[in-house]
């Protein structure tokens, strides 16, 4: 499985977006304060993911949130009682 995820710094309240085949390894490797872009929102929060049989298609969907301000927006309403 390929995962899309979004995390939320408890510390800054910021929104982080990735993709992985592995999230509880990846979610660990954000926490341990060893990753360039979330070292300074430690500690990190899972707070949604998607699942997806393909890589390449994890990947677009990554891409299309990070890319598209309308996905990003329609996809923080969606999450709207998870990120607050």
């Amino acid at each position: 499985m390929h995962y899309v995820y979004v995390l939320k710094s408890q510390k800054t309240k910021k929104l982080y977006i990735g993709y992985t085949s592995n999230l509880k390894i990846r979610f660990l490797e954000h926490n341990s304060g060893t990753e360039k872009y979330t070292k300074h929102g430690l500690p990190w929060r899972l707070v949604y993911y998607e699942a997806f049989l393909s890589k390449l298609d994890a990947s677009k969907r990554e891409k299309q949130i990070k890319s598209f301000k309308s996905a990003y927006g329609f996809l923080k309403k969606r999450i709207k009682n998870s990120i607050e």
